[in-house]
């Protein structure tokens, strides 16, 4: 999960957002940084915000299949259940939410509990934090983006998994639930 890919993605953008002028390659730094010729507005590219929830139940965790309808991506794949965080959203209230939205379950956030850079689809990066959780009132009920969703002991997990941060981070429970 070390280095740091280039961000050579943001070339995908063939016009300034602030004054329309056309930017071409010769407009990127060699950081990735691009930067209007014309109007000097600048553009950077960052990681986006991603939540997932651990729930447990003694040492079975809540663990979601993504929707097989749809053409999503990793569909069919398992996954902690989680999200992006909305513009002007606090962290916490956006793993709730996601949780709610995927699961039917209205959680209570304990802490935080592993936070990793995700680099397995170089298109879209994440920093995702896995938030533990209490389950407070709902029902468990599949939604939104999975089509399935249960309690799983952590010594025999679904496969495929969707992430593989997702996997590091049930692996690190599994080993402490020991």
């Amino acid at each position: 999960q070390e280095g740091k890919p280039l961000n050579r993605h943001i070339t995908e953008f063939q016009y300034c957002p602030r004054c329309g002028t056309r930017v071409g390659e010769s407009s990127i730094d060699e950081s990735g940084v691009l930067k209007c010729q014309d109007c000097g507005f600048t553009l950077i590219r960052r990681p986006v915000v991603g939540v997932g929830v651990i729930v447990l139940d003694g040492n079975r965790v809540v663990l979601g299949r993504r929707n097989l309808m749809g053409g999503r991506r990793y569909q069919g794949h398992w996954c902690v259940p989680c999200g992006y965080l909305e513009w002007g959203e606090e962290v916490r209230a956006a793993a709730q939410r996601e949780f709610l939205e995927e699961t039917g379950l209205e959680v209570e956030i304990t802490g935080v509990y592993a936070v990793h850079s995700n680099f397995h689809n170089p298109n879209d990066l994440t920093v995702g934090i896995w938030f533990n959780a209490n389950v407070v009132g709902g029902a468990l009920q599949a939604s939104d983006d999975l089509d399935m969703v249960g309690y799983f002991p952590l010594d025999d997990l679904p496969e495929p998994l969707a992430f593989p941060t997702d996997r590091l981070v049930l692996e690190q429970l599994r080993r402490e639930m020991g």
